[in-house]
């Protein structure tokens, strides 16, 4: 009698246990991989398109980016990729069509860079 109990409370426990995990709400976790080299495709500065010549904005495997000498982590938070590092803590927009949109105030106003990810060809093995 006393297996037969055992048997019966683990069995419970099990269905419960599954129960639980099958309505608990599944989280979104982070499978955008958005690593790469993004050139400068094209620079605004009040509102007006100016010829693009920054530096690329490199965003490495390991959370990690570069731009213009800046260095820091990043973070892919939904729409937005989060830039930062001991002292600044920026955000740019992901965009359609491998983009991201990075607006700031700089000494001529408000600025927005978008940097464009050239994505290798199917048969292809150097990026274009």
């Amino acid at each position: 009698m006393g297996y037969g109990r055992v048997g019966l409370a683990l069995a419970r426990c099990s269905a419960t246990a599954a129960l639980v995990l099958f309505f608990l709400p599944q989280s979104k976790a982070q499978t955008l991989d958005l690593s790469g080299r993004y050139q400068c495709a094209q620079a605004k500065v009040h509102g007006k398109v100016i010829p693009c010549k920054a530096a690329p904005l490199i965003l490495k495997n390991d959370g990690h980016f570069e731009l213009r000498g800046w260095e820091g982590s990043y973070l892919v938070n939904g729409e937005w990729v989060e830039l930062s590092d001991s002292l600044i803590k920026t955000r740019a927009k992901i965009e359609p069509g491998h983009k991201i949109v990075l607006r700031y105030y700089g000494k001529h106003g408000l600025v927005e860079m978008t940097y464009e990810r050239r994505v290798a060809e199917m048969g292809k093995t150097a990026l274009s």
